[in-house]
């Protein structure tokens, strides 16, 4: 079987990182992104750049979409000069970001109308990860379009998880977000409160980390409460939208999530103070400087 051609759309830190990968491993990609400096590096490697969703849809037997929000995604697919408008029947579109799961199975109910699949496949670890291969990637959908992908998710991730129906990827990766954001939030302000208490924030942590309390996000937030290290590499921002997507999720299942509330609240008094661009451990700043 030929090797497939590869449309990739959304080129940031991660998407670019997917792309070399793909493209070390032979794949030619046909590509769409914001990012001038990241799509002529793709270019360099041999790729094709196209101006609209449409045209990479035409000349792709996969469509991988790697993008910051579902508001973007639908605007790609169904759009002017959108994908629906040029995917050729048997393509495969996958979307890596995290989308809010009614989106996702709204946009593979059109697909399939088009002859066309969809797999979710949320990316867990950092743009490092992506560009040797090694992310976790946890794709969800029809399980004999998962079977086709496989190979080729394999090349990207050290370990890919299938988790049922379409949209179940996106849930998960909610989920996980949710307690990921809530832990270094919670941790972020357990600093900030020894901090006004007069307690050693080093010695705090000394003593939480050698109990069931620690994790790697207990880290990320001592890195920078304690040392001053702000490396998570996931913005503010982008927490306060993943967890507005999880509560949308929830609110959609009839329930509520308090906790996540909280969490919301908090990442969005942090925005409006201005600090959505930092890593969310800076939150930190935040909780120890704020007054009520």
């Amino acid at each position: 079987m030929a090797t497939p051609t590869i449309g990739f759309i959304g080129l940031g830190l991660m998407g670019g990182n997917m792309a070399e990968c793909l493209q070390n491993n032979g794949f030619d990609l046909v590509v769409l992104g914001r990012n001038k400096v990241s799509v002529a590096k793709t270019v360099a490697r041999g790729a094709v750049a196209v101006a609209t969703p449409k045209e990479l849809a035409e000349a792709s037997d996969i469509i991988m979409i790697c993008v910051t929000t579902s508001e973007v995604v639908e605007s790609l697919v169904f759009g002017n000069d959108g994908i629906m408008a040029g995917i050729k029947e048997g393509t495969t579109l996958i979307d890596f970001g995290t989308s809010i799961p009614a989106s996702t199975r709204k946009i593979g109910a059109a697909l399939v109308d088009k002859g066309a699949g969809m797999l979710d496949a949320p990316l867990g670890r950092t743009p490092a990860h992506a560009k040797d291969g090694l992310l976790n990637i946890m794709a969800a959908g029809d399980i004999e379009t998962y079977k086709k992908m496989k190979p080729i998710l394999d090349v990207l991730g050290e370990n890919v998880f299938h988790l049922g129906a379409l949209g179940s990827g996106h849930v998960t990766k909610l989920i996980n977000n949710f307690m990921g954001m809530t832990t270094v939030v919670t941790m972020s302000q357990a600093f900030a409160v020894a901090g006004r208490a007069g307690v050693d924030r080093q010695q705090l942590f000394d003593i939480m980390s050698t109990g069931p309390s620690n994790s790697p996000f207990m880290q990320f937030a001592k890195k920078y409460a304690v040392d001053g290290v702000s490396d998570l590499g996931f913005s503010i921002a982008n927490a306060s939208k993943d967890v507005g997507y999880f509560l949308a999720m929830v609110e959609e299942m009839g329930t509520r999530a308090e906790i996540a509330e909280g969490t919301s609240a908090n990442l969005q008094a942090a925005l409006d103070a201005g600090l959505g661009d930092g890593n969310v451990p800076e939150i930190f700043d935040f909780f120890l400087n704020h007054e009520r």
